[in-house]
C-alpha cells in the first residue's frame, strides 16, 4: 500500500510546473492529473489481477469436474445432450445416450458442462 501511496505522490509532484515551492494557497500546476493517473493505473493493474484470479478458478473447478468423472455419472454436453458416462479415457469420454437401444456417443472431456445430480438440476428452456 505504501508504494501505491509513493508512486501517486511522484507523479503528483512531477506535474509539469516549476521545481520549487510554489506560493501558499495555489496549487501546484498540473498536479491532479498525476494523481487521476496514478489511480487509472491502479485500477486497471487491480482488475487484472482479479480477473486473472477468477479466469484461474474456472480452470481449477473445470479440470476437477474432469477429473471427477466416473462410471454412471449422468451428465449435460455443452451441446445439449444428456448422458451417462459409460467409460473416461485420457481425453474422451462414452455417453450412453439411450437405454432402450444401448446407444453410445463418445465427446471430448472439454464438452462435458457439468454433472447433473437430480434432475430438477437440468433447466430446459421451454420459451418458444
Amino acid at each position: 500500500m505504501n508504494a501505491w501511496i509513493t508512486i501517486a505522490s511522484f507523479l503528483a509532484q512531477t506535474g509539469g510546473g516549476p521545481v520549487g515551492p510554489t506560493a501558499p494557497g495555489q496549487p501546484q500546476p498540473g498536479s491532479g492529473m498525476g494523481l487521476v493517473f496514478a489511480l487509472m493505473m491502479g485500477m486497471v493493474v487491480f482488475m487484472f489481477l482479479t480477473q486473472r484470479s477468477q479466469t484461474k478458478k474456472r480452470e481449477r473447478e473445470r479440470q476437477q469436474l474432469f477429473d471427477g468423472l466416473s462410471k454412471n455419472d449422468r451428465v449435460l454436453t455443452v451441446g445439449g445432450v444428456i448422458g451417462t458416462v459409460h467409460s473416461v479415457k485420457d481425453n474422451e469420454v462414452i455417453l450412453k445416450v439411450d437405454e432402450s437401444t444401448n446407444t453410445k456417443v463418445a465427446f471430448v472431456k472439454s464438452a462435458i458442462q457439468r454433472v447433473i445430480h437430480d434432475e430438477s438440476d437440468v433447466k430446459l428452456d421451454t420459451n418458444p
